[in-house]
């Protein structure tokens, strides 16, 4: 069993080279013997479209229910909606099998016991007790029972989002993946009138790569709100758990600016909240957040880590760049893209203004797209902690909660160490472009020191 499958937030690897349907079982064992030792009697288990998906799905259930677990199968479905059984059936643990945006050459899984998912020390666990073999026995194993989750997931996003005024004209590109499916009827039946974008499920992704925060993957999406004149489009990554959103212009809507708009309708109806926001988030948004009368938290970048902050300080929403957008105000504090995109058009059903209206007073600032410096696995964290040293040694004000963020008056510049690959991700943003490239200037020194000090 290759060890580097089992990542920070999830399990992730090649289909029948890392992910073979002996791991998989392994993984069900391994998962299932944790549940069971927690208490657990039962597991809410779904998957994505690719065809690997439902031969994971089996072995996975038979290592399962050899530990004696009951399993819920929901189906082929978006990430979320296996969050969303775990968080209102009976059951005590989560697994969903998918890809997420990655090739379909790729598979994973997203786990967790109780109503959400592991990280870091938990899946370290895992990979000890499959290594060990140190598995729960049964002498009764459980059994499969397929479930309909979709259902009472759009029941009560009817219920709950309240929609204003109808026949509101939007786009879905759900980019093949499993979003389409459910978000495409969901919304015809709350009354907008939805032009579909590659809506069926087809893990070949053969018109775009399904990732909204890459602009190249939106310019179908783009064309297609002009063309149509409607007021927003949406668009989904491969598992729904991520969103990218259109204006009524044709302009990209980053996670930092629908953070600002959703905290401003959240703290309406819950003043004084904690909002969270990740290291790579515009200043604007913080300070649109206290300026609303929130509480603004910045944390690192991650769903466990995010969800697990969320908990702690009793945040009713968080955000990130990367579009997944967390919503504990009148739901239950996961990511989900089509839950998002339903707030998003219960704020504009409500409004006069359109969308591009609507963030208007947002000061307008320069930023950097997210940049790469190659480095190397064993020294990425070393130069990250020895730049933070470099910059708090020469005076300035920094946040070392994930990477090291240093602030200034009128901008920041981020250095931060990328949990999935051997890279620094660096970022930018000022008042002006002149300043953005004193800040880039300042930082590319700091790593060029620091890579000479480690000997990266």
């Amino acid at each position: 069993m290759n060890a580097h499958i089992f990542r920070e937030y999830d399990i992730r690897g090649l289909v029948d080279k890392d992910l073979t349907i002996e791991v998989v079982e392994l993984l069900g064992l391994g998962l299932g013997t944790m549940i069971r030792r927690k208490g657990g009697t039962s597991i809410a288990v779904g998957r994505d479209c690719r065809e690997s998906s439902t031969r994971f799905r089996d072995a996975l259930a038979k290592g399962l229910t050899a530990t004696g677990l009951d399993v819920y199968d929901v189906g082929v479905v978006p990430t979320p909606l296996t969050y969303f059984a775990a968080n209102t059936l009976p059951v005590d643990g989560l697994a969903m099998i998918t890809g997420s945006h990655n090739p379909k050459e790729f598979n994973g899984f997203k786990i967790g016991a109780g109503k959400t998912t592991f990280h870091g020390p938990e899946i370290k666990e895992l990979r000890r007790l499959i290594e060990a073999k140190d598995f729960a026995t049964s002498n009764k194993p459980g059994k499969v029972t397929p479930f309909d989750i979709i259902t009472p997931y759009n029941h009560f996003i009817r219920q709950t989002v309240k929609v204003g005024r109808k026949g509101m004209k939007i786009v879905i590109d759900a980019g093949n993946g499993t979003g389409g499916a459910i978000a495409v009827p969901l919304f015809e039946s709350m009354g907008f009138d939805v032009v579909p974008l590659f809506c069926e499920m087809d893990a070949d992704f053969p018109n775009h790569h399904p990732d909204p925060t890459v602009v190249e993957n939106l310019q179908d999406l783009i064309k297609k709100v002009k063309e149509v004149k409607a007021e927003v489009g949406i668009a989904y990554d491969g598992d729904s758990d991520r969103i990218g959103v259109i204006d009524d212009q044709g302009n990209v809507l980053w996670g930092d600016q629908l953070m600002v708009l959703f905290s401003r309708y959240v703290l309406k109806e819950s003043p004084g909240a904690a909002i969270i926001g990740e290291v790579k988030c515009s200043y604007t948004m913080y300070d649109d957040i206290a300026k609303h009368g929130g509480r603004p938290i910045m944390w690192k970048a991650g769903h466990s880590l995010i969800k697990s902050k969320m908990k702690e300080e009793h945040a009713e929403l968080a955000g990130e760049m990367s579009g997944h957008i967390f919503f504990k105000h009148r739901y239950f504090g996961f990511d989900d893209a089509v839950y998002a995109s339903a707030r998003l058009l219960e704020i504009l059903t409500h409004e006069k203004q359109s969308m591009s209206q609507l963030l208007s007073d947002v000061p307008k600032t320069f930023a950097s797209p997210e940049l790469r410096f190659d480095t190397t696995e064993e020294k990425k964290f070393a130069m990250v902690k020895r730049a933070t040293e470099i910059l708090r040694d020469a005076g300035h004000k920094v946040v070392d909660v994930d990477g090291v963020r240093v602030t200034f008056e009128d901008g920041w510049g981020l250095i931060r160490a990328s949990n999935t690959q051997p890279i620094l991700v660096l970022r930018y943003e000022a008042s002006t472009e002149a300043r953005v490239k004193e800040i880039q200037a300042l930082i590319e020194k700091t790593v060029a020191q620091a890579q000479k000090e480690v000997g990266a």
